[in-house]
């Protein structure tokens, strides 16, 4: 199963995960809300994994100008 990372607000690739032995048990999915796991992740027809976070660059932009969140896609 791969796993992929990307930032929610840039689109930008944060890492990929492709190994069989890691599931969502050992990435800690199982402790997410049901309304976390709707909003974090999201499945492919080929049963990937996208996990979608905020980058280190958006989240400085964020913590500086917060009305960004306001906007529909602050940083596209």
């Amino acid at each position: 199963m791969a796993i992929t990372y990307m930032c929610r607000y840039c689109n930008s690739q944060l890492g990929q995960i492709d190994n069989e032995e890691i599931t969502e048990m050992k990435l800690g999915f199982h402790q997410l809300t049901p309304n976390e796991r709707q909003d974090i992740i999201s499945y492919d027809v080929k049963g990937h994994t996208l996990v979608r976070v905020v980058c280190e660059s958006c989240q400085e932009m964020l913590e500086k100008n917060p009305e960004l969140l306001l906007l529909p896609h602050p940083f596209q």
